[in-house]
């Protein structure tokens, strides 16, 4: 299995990017489809979590109604749109997936709960300026 993110970039504050997150190697229909992000200097967070087969979403309260994210089955790809980008959004972003369900994993990483899983990116870097 791999992940490969794509779609990072520097912009100002109030502007927005997609991510993007090539998988390869397994489809994960009903495992949890997760974004992290890494500040530089802080800890990790789990923003945003998908469960394929039926595109239920869960998000942080750290970017609930400016991020979402989604999923092409077909091409086997998760997307991260983000609007209204702020200057605290800037961070390494990984997509991760992990074979567990995701109606149980899904809620675990995005209150902070649950960092690991079992497939994980390199990342890719939004750097956000005021």
């Amino acid at each position: 299995v791999q992940l490969v993110e794509s779609g990072g970039g520097s912009v100002q504050a109030g502007g927005s990017l997609r991510l993007s997150c090539a998988i390869t190697g397994r489809t994960f229909d009903e495992s949890a489809i997760a974004w992290f992000r890494k500040p530089e200097g802080k800890e990790t967070e789990g923003i945003s979590c998908i469960r394929r087969n039926i595109g239920r979403t869960w998000y942080s309260t750290s970017v609930k109604g400016r991020f979402t994210i989604t999923t092409d089955n077909a091409q086997n790809m998760v997307y991260l749109q983000m609007n209204r980008l702020k200057p605290e959004d800037t961070a390494m972003y990984y997509c991760a997936a992990d074979l567990g369900e995701a109606e149980v994993l899904c809620p675990s990483i995005t209150r902070g709960q649950r960092l690991r899983m079992d497939y994980r990116g390199a990342g890719t870097l939004v750097t956000v300026s005021p």
